[in-house]
């Protein structure tokens, strides 16, 4: 049998250079970016140099064509301090969310897996969570809800993603009209969709939190090491039905380890995707925990944020 085909996009970036290692040797890849240099400035001479948000699909299309699954990273970095003046970097990104969308469901593509983010639902965390105390864990399956346009952003990926996945995008015959009771549902195919929202992907380096010992807690809660990020990308590629309790093939999984201290749920990375972590973050920065939580003379006490 030949090796699922993968489409992906954001090839040069941080996420993926964590993951290529292990793709590389399970699939057949075709790695699309707007650079062919990594961050840490070498040439990855087999990345393809695209701009995905270019609205004339017709310059990409055929990349996409023949391929299995596509596995989305794209981003571009929002500029400016303003919060108010990210829309317009943001829009940008939900733009190239469409394209690669829209050129997947064109070409039959069965599966796109798009990298979201716990900010897709932050309010939780930012209000009820860290502020409140009046919720522990967010769940996958509450409505999205941020208070930034990043996290608009995301949480418009997860949308859009169900009306590919929901069959209900394509065509009625002519001279048929859109019925009220039944939208368009049946017309289309359903694009199977897994949003993973990824939380924190990078070593906990202690010298960036002396001063703010509450982010570091939170940030262990968030954390997720490079073989359980692999892990969860895998699974949502590899795993054969990923339709939810109502028959729609789109998921939406949070991206951690085996955390101690998580405040974000994995019931459907793990009911769905059979997804096993391995790592948990009190364990790997243990020693780190000791001295600036725990020890003689650390401010911040245990538990969570706050705690």
């Amino acid at each position: 049998m030949a090796p699922t085909k993968i489409l992906m996009t954001g090839a040069a970036g941080y996420i993926a250079s964590q993951m290529l290692p292990t793709l590389r040797s399970r699939y057949e890849l075709v790695l699309v970016d707007v650079t062919r240099q990594n961050r840490q400035g070498e040439a990855l001479q087999d990345i393809v140099v695209l701009d995905l948000i270019d609205p004339d699909r017709r310059t990409y299309a055929r990349h996409f064509e023949g391929v299995d699954v596509v596995v989305h990273l794209g981003y571009k970095r929002r500029r400016g301090a303003d919060p108010m003046e990210h829309f317009f970097d943001e829009k940008h990104n939900v733009e190239m969310a469409y394209n690669v969308f829209r050129t997947a469901y064109d070409a039959g593509v069965k599966r796109v897996v798009m990298a979201s983010s716990n900010h897709a639902a932050d309010w939780y965390e930012h209000a009820l969570i860290h502020h409140q105390r009046a919720m522990e864990v967010v769940d996958p399956y509450s409505l999205p809800l941020s208070d930034n346009f990043y996290g608009w952003a995301k949480a418009t990926y997860e949308h859009m993603g169900f009306l590919f996945a929901c069959g209900g995008l394509g065509r009625r015959a002519p001279g048929g009209r859109e019925q009220h009771t039944s939208g368009n549902l049946g017309t289309g195919r359903k694009l199977g969709v897994v949003m993973v929202r990824i939380g924190a992907p990078r070593p906990l380096d202690i010298a960036l939190y002396q001063d703010d010992p509450m982010t570091y807690k939170r940030d262990l809660g968030a954390y997720i090491s490079p073989r359980d990020l692999t892990q969860l990308f895998c699974k949502a590629i590899d795993t054969p039905n990923i339709d939810n309790a109502h028959g729609v093939p789109w998921q939406v999984v949070y991206g951690i380890s085996n955390n101690t201290r998580a405040f974000w749920s994995l019931a459907s990375a793990r009911q769905v995707l059979g997804y096993e972590p391995e790592d948990d973050s009190v364990v790997l920065f243990a020693r780190e925990i000791q001295g600036c939580l725990v020890g003689g003379g650390a401010t911040a006490g245990g538990g969570r944020v706050g705690a």
